[in-house]
């Protein structure tokens, strides 16, 4: 398979290694990204794969909240002057309201849901002509019944809902902001899968000197041990320092409140949508033949 440039400057984005490095990794695994991501960690030269931190659309997340109900709302438009605009601001705001109201599950569903004197999805069509951009409903996640809700926006591209037993507001509150800078991948350490846990024991053991592979087998396993307790602490959102006490983990604050996060949803402007980014002269170029 050929290595293009475009494939290792996917993989520097996800793994943060040097570029002779994952041209390297391609090379050895054929251009597989998730592949040459698994070969880059095993050589000591890349982290976690950074592929979730990707965003690439424009747009707005929106947040509807009353009492232990909440939904959160991304609307994408094609660029960040729009998601500014005034017209497009209420849009989102009306759009989330709708859907805490109507109950829908999805943005399909939310399409039919009643907004002013007519449907959300005709209400999308007139702000496309007035705004004359591509605007569109593209996903919602809800939380509704909880004991004790949290949510949190910021700056309309991140938005989050934790659902806790116990505490209080400013606690459910104070954790959603944690997810939201942090992006714990699971709640606890021990709600993260067996399969994760085994690749990364794989790894520590690839990493591993050639000094420590000559200490008995009891020291080796206490050694990947203790480097797996560190990354799962880092993946889940209890082992993780609370960014508003970093003398404490989020753990931490929770049982000194009594308290026990149920579940979270954390959603981000654009992610998984890869942004095509023109190259205007090399555009005008093409169309005039000199390229």
């Amino acid at each position: 398979m050929e290595i293009t440039a475009a494939l290792v400057k996917e993989l520097r984005e996800r793994s943060g290694a040097g570029m002779m490095e994952c041209k390297k990794a391609l090379t050895q695994n054929n251009g597989d990204i998730d592949a040459s991501i698994e070969w880059l960690r095993k050589q000591g030269l890349a982290k976690a794969d950074k592929k979730a931190a990707r965003v690439a659309a424009e747009g707005r997340i929106a947040l509807a909240q009353s009492g232990g109900n909440g939904v959160l709302v991304e609307i994408n438009s094609e660029t960040d002057f729009v998601a500014k605009d005034e017209n497009f601001l209420k849009f989102t705001a009306d759009v989330a309201q709708a859907a805490l109201a109507s109950g829908a599950k999805d943005a399909e569903a939310l399409k039919t849901a009643r907004l002013g004197g007519g449907t959300v999805e005709e209400t999308r069509q007139a702000l496309v002509a007035k705004v004359g951009e591509n605007v569109q409903v593209r996903r919602l996640v809800r939380t509704d019944g909880v004991p004790n809700l949290g949510a949190y926006v910021h700056g309309g591209r991140i938005g989050v809902l934790v659902a806790l037993e116990g505490g209080d507001a400013e606690l459910a509150r104070g954790v959603a902001m944690h997810i939201a800078a942090m992006n714990p991948q699971y709640v606890a350490p021990e709600n993260v899968p067996a399969e994760f846990v085994a690749k990364e024991k794989e790894i520590s053991l690839a990493q591993m000197s050639d000094k420590d592979k000559q200490k008995p087998a009891e020291i080796q396993e206490k050694m990947i041990a203790g480097k797996i307790k560190k990354t799962l602490n880092e993946i889940s959102l209890t082992g993780q320092p609370f960014v508003l006490d970093t003398n404490e983990t989020v753990g931490d604050a929770l049982a000194k409140a009594k308290a026990k996060v149920l579940s979270f949803q954390r959603i981000a402007v654009g992610e998984g949508i890869e942004k095509v980014v023109e190259d205007y002269a090399a555009e005008v170029m093409k169309q005039a033949g000199l390229a």
